[in-house]
């Protein structure tokens, strides 16, 4: 395998949190899976790993089994071990400073207070990294705490979920064809 691209998708582990706002990176591996027929996850550096390729180019994706604030703990290792440099890495991740249903691309920048890209940046030494930043929004009431809402489920139509997924998969898809 030459040297990868690193697809690191940012969640919460377990069942409880698989359709949460916070584990909408892990939504959009598990679509990358879904389109792709990929299944061979191992486990490895704290995390769900898989070697594949995509668009041609040999991809590695990690989707760590640490909560959110230590994700880096899983995708510095993994990175390492790849040689992946850090330009050559997207985070597939939440966004609340984004309206819900929009999805966006962006390299380097502020991290937003969002605690897995802080520890990512914290373990890579960097924050030059790719993203795919999936709008979830904030609450419509102020007075919710952020925290609670980004660990509740979504309560949007599942469609219209299922379609921002969608968009953010094919965002990644884009993204290796021009990075690769």
């Amino acid at each position: 395998m030459s040297r990868p691209l690193l697809i690191a998708a940012l969640g919460n582990p377990g069942a409880q949190y698989r359709y949460h706002r916070h584990s909408a990176g892990f939504m959009v591996a598990e679509e990358l899976c879904r389109r792709h027929g990929w299944g061979r996850w191992a486990r490895r550096f704290s995390g769900l790993l898989l070697q594949a390729e995509l668009c041609g180019r040999d991809v590695v994706m990690v989707m760590p089994q640490t909560y959110m604030n230590l994700s880096g703990d899983s995708i510095g290792p993994t990175a390492r071990h790849f040689r992946v440099p850090v330009s050559r890495i997207i985070a597939l991740h939440d966004e609340v400073e984004i309206p819900f249903g929009d999805v966006r691309l962006k390299q380097g920048g502020g991290l937003g207070g969002h605690n897995g890209l802080r520890s990512m940046e914290r373990v890579l030494g960097s924050r030059d990294f790719w993203r795919v930043r999936v709008g979830v929004g904030r609450p419509a009431d102020t007075r919710t705490d952020l925290a609670d809402w980004v660990l509740s489920p979504f309560t949007e139509p599942a469609a219209e979920v299922e379609a921002m997924i969608a968009t953010a998969a094919s965002l990644v898809e884009d993204w290796v064809e021009e990075e690769g």
